[in-house]
Formats: C-alpha cells, structure tokens, sequence
C-alpha cells in the first residue's frame, strides 16, 4: 500500500523548489503524491505550476487584496484543515520559510499530521529579519517531525537548538530546478527579453522586494541602480518587479526613461533561469537567487544587512553589502571592472547542491516512513 505524501505550498519560491520535488515523489510507485497549494500568491504561483507540469489536487485560493499576514495565515489553516482531515496523509511536506508554510505546519500538528520540512535549518538569527520568514523556519523547525537541511551549516543550526527529531543533509532543491530550466538554446517567453542583446552589455539581474528594505532602504537601492545605469552605459540592468503596490511605486520612480534598465513583471522560473545563466552578474536581497546564481558561476551581491545562506559567502561567490547607495555602488563597479575579484566570484565553488536533492528527501522520507531499509547518503560540497 503506498503512502500518501502531500506537499504544501503557496508562492513562486516554494514552488520554484517544490515542484521538482513533486516530480521526483511522483516517480516512486511506493508514494501517492497529493499536492495542497494555497495559492499566496496566485498569478506567480500559476506560472511555476505550468512550467514545471504540476496540477495540485488541491488549491485553497486562498489570495485578496491587501492581504495581511493574519488573513493569510488563518484562511489556510480552516482550509488545511478540511483538506488534511479528508485525506489523512501519512506526512505533509513544508518548504522553507512563508506564512503558507508556517500554517501547514501548524495545521498539521493540530491534526495529527507528521510534518517534514524541506529546507530546514536555515537561520539569520534575527527575528525581524527577514521578516517574517526567520520566525516562520524558526516555528516550523519546533513542530517538524523530520528535517530536510540543504547544507550541513543548516544541519548544525538545528542541532545547536537541540531538535531532537532526525535530520538529513540533502542539497537545496533549487539546484535539481536547474537542470530542467537551463538550455543553451532557450527562448525567452518573455518579449521584451526576446528582443535583448545578451553580448552587447554586461547584464546585471537585480531584484529588490523584502519588507525589511522597504522605507529609505530601498530608496538607497533605487538610487544605486539609477546611478549605475547613468553612470555605466556599458551595462544593462533587467529588473523582474515583484508585484508589491510599493516596488512597482519605488521601482518606477526612479528607474522610468533610463534606457539602459528593463523593468520587466515578475518572470517565470524558467524566464529568470536563463536571465541569471545569460547575466554578468546579480544584484538582490532575495534568498534563492543567492543559491541558484552561484551554481550558474555569476557572483552575486546581497542587498541586505545579514543572510542566512552564510555558505556562499564563505566560498567567495555572494558578498552581503547592505543597503548604503555608496556602498552598492562601489561593490558593483568593483566587479564590473572584471578584476581579480569578478573572477574569484565566478568561479567559487556551489555550497549548495549537486542536482540530486529531491532523490535524497525521497529516499530518506521512504526510510523515515519504514519503507527503506537505510537513507541516502548525505550531501556533502565538495
């Protein structure tokens, strides 16, 4: 009899992660993979599922408008809820750090529900930043019955909180997601990516969208990448605006008529793949792209005051530069003059993953449910 295993998830980046995953769960005849999504984000999350061919069985709809994080959280607990008591699971599997992924968590645990936790163990160490993502992986760390660490530094942050539940190192997802997003050959969906000369500038991807930074931090980093884009007409700074009422407000403002910045909506994972793959470099305060760039060789400079992906910064291919306008503007134009340290970023070793995560979390949730005799190996960068 296989063992029903639900995946539980709301937005783009828990499905840029998960839905390889899913896919992996689908191939084992010992698993009937059921997917619950809540649809926190609707529209971006629409696109993952198309692109990565995943059709829920479930989905909470559960988006309005001026969502808060209370609206948030409650509608998808009372919908978990009924979801979880009509299909007993044998495990629900929750990703990372959102608000989705903190009700599930909590539904499960309030239903009985063993809950395992991919992407487990990541910490900033400081609660109100990311915001609220650091309490949300903190919370659903307490509750998991078993631990999916990418790394063996996230592994060490669970132990050192005494967890007592198991915990397997795994890689990050993130990077199984590159190997089936990443072609030589690809063809933007994106138009005005179409139409973009890859070879005629040095592309810069940035993204900017954390609460944290909102206020006159991201006025600082506005104004950055409008004095680079000023200053530098060697480059070409392509920014996915996330659909956030205040970024489209601040991102426009000071970008508008600069044409050297293409504000573009939100890409799809397979649109920001090959953008990143196809880019000079990145500039960002989002978490994954802080994993994915670096397997694609591009350095990346965080625009935040802390990460909790230290890993990268370790190997010397992320450099977190906080949100001072001078700063980012000198640690960008440093890598733009392609010197010793543009190379040495580029050319850092992944912490994060060899490609086969999702294989090991399959392989040791099959071993944690009594099915396996041993787990898989774990992950170890090399």
């Amino acid at each position: 009899m296989s063992r029903k295993v639900m995946c539980v998830f709301g937005t783009r980046p828990e499905a840029n992660k998960m839905c390889p995953l899913v896919k992996e769960l689908e191939s084992r005849k010992e698993i009937e993979a059921l997917v619950c999504v809540t649809a926190q984000h609707r529209e971006m999350l629409d696109q993952m599922l198309a692109i990565f061919d995943v059709h829920p069985q479930f989905d909470l709809n559960i988006m309005e408008k001026q969502q808060t994080l209370t609206t948030i959280t409650s509608k998808a607990m009372l919908g978990l809820e009924e979801v979880f008591r009509q299909v007993k699971p044998d495990i629900v599997l929750v990703h990372g750090d959102t608000t989705t992924t903190f009700a599930a968590a909590l539904a499960a645990f309030y239903n009985h529900v063993p809950i395992g936790h991919v992407e487990a163990g990541l910490r900033s160490f400081d609660l109100q930043s990311p915001y609220p993502e650091e309490a949300n992986r903190r919370l659903v760390g307490v509750l998991a019955d078993v631990h999916f660490s990418p790394t063996v530094n996230n592994a060490e942050n669970l132990k050192r909180e005494n967890v007592q539940a198991p915990i397997f190192i795994t890689g990050n997802t993130a990077i199984d997601a590159l190997k089936l997003t990443v072609k030589e050959d690809y063809v933007f969906e994106d138009e005005a990516l179409r139409q973009l000369d890859f070879g005629a500038r040095k592309v810069i991807a940035i993204t900017a969208h954390r609460r944290e930074n909102y206020g006159q931090p991201m006025e600082n980093i506005m104004e950055a990448f409008a004095h680079l884009a000023s200053n530098h007409p060697e480059v070409q700074l392509v920014y996915p605006v996330h659909l956030s009422p205040y970024v489209q407000e601040v991102a426009h403002r000071h970008l508008d008529g600069l044409d050297n910045v293409l504000l573009v909506q939100p890409l799809g994972v397979a649109d920001m793949h090959n953008l990143l793959a196809r880019s000079y470099m990145v500039m960002t305060d989002s978490g994954g792209l802080q994993e994915e760039a670096p397997a694609l060789g591009k350095p990346v400079l965080v625009l935040r005051r802390e990460t909790e992906r230290p890993e990268a910064v370790e190997a010397g291919t992320v450099r977190v530069i906080g949100t001072d306008r001078d700063v980012l503007i000198a640690e960008a134009e440093e890598l733009l003059r392609e010197g010793e340290r543009y190379h040495s970023m580029a050319h850092a070793v992944n912490p994060y993953g060899d490609g086969f995560a999702c294989r090991r979390i399959v392989d040791d949730l099959l071993y944690f449910l009594g099915e396996k005799d041993l787990p898989a190996e774990n992950f170890f960068a090399k």
